[in-house]
C-alpha cells in the first residue's frame, strides 16, 4: 500500500458548522482530499473521478494528522482508507476516467 499525507487544517472552515461545539470534519471534505491527493499523485483530473463506494467509521477532530493508503492503479481504480493514527476514519474505493475529455 502507498501512503500520501492528507493535511487538514485545524482551523478549516468547514469544522465551524458541523457540529458547533463538538467540530468534526464533513465526510465530503474527507473524499474531497482524497481524491485530489490521487488525482496528483497520478496525473490525473480530480474531476474524472467515480467513487464507486465510501464508508465513515470514526469521526476527524480539529488538528488531527491524517494519511490516504491506497492501493490500485489508474487504469484498475483504487481502494483506499484515510487514517487517523491506527484509527480509519473513512475507507472507499474510486476510478478515473482516462478517456480524453470533449470539449
Amino acid at each position: 500500500m502507498s501512503v500520501i499525507p492528507l493535511p487538514i487544517a485545524a482551523n478549516h472552515p468547514a469544522y465551524g458548522g458541523h457540529f458547533p461545539g463538538r467540530p468534526i470534519l464533513p465526510g465530503v471534505v474527507l473524499l474531497d482530499a482524497a481524491l485530489h491527493a490521487l488525482a496528483t499523485q497520478h496525473t490525473l483530473q480530480p474531476a474524472a473521478a467515480q467513487l464507486k463506494s465510501a464508508k465513515f467509521l470514526n469521526p476527524v477532530l480539529p488538528g488531527e494528522a491524517l494519511a490516504l493508503h491506497y492501493a490500485g492503479s489508474p487504469a484498475d481504480g483504487f481502494r483506499f482508507d484515510i487514517r487517523c493514527g491506527d484509527r480509519i476514519a473513512a475507507s472507499g474505493s474510486v476510478v478515473f476516467s482516462l478517456s480524453p475529455e470533449r470539449p
